[in-house]
């Protein structure tokens, strides 16, 4: 087994047996989750590529948080 890179993404099974992903920064950190379960794999697999093709998606910035 070869260690894992970070930052990347895991997928995991939680305790209902549905599919969950997150997002682990280089200090292994989570940053990120999917937030809820998928009950096929590749319904998971999806939720990380929308994430991933969200790079060049603008910021928003709220009055408060200036």
């Amino acid at each position: 087994m070869t260690d894992r890179p970070y930052p990347s993404f895991l997928i995991y099974k939680d305790n209902k047996g549905e599919y969950r992903w997150r997002y682990q920064a280089s200090n292994a950190k989570i940053i990120a989750d999917s937030g809820e379960g998928y009950v096929k794999k590749a319904d998971c697999e999806r939720g990380i590529e929308l994430v991933q093709g969200s790079n060049s998606s603008p910021v928003w910035v709220t009055v408060d948080a200036k």
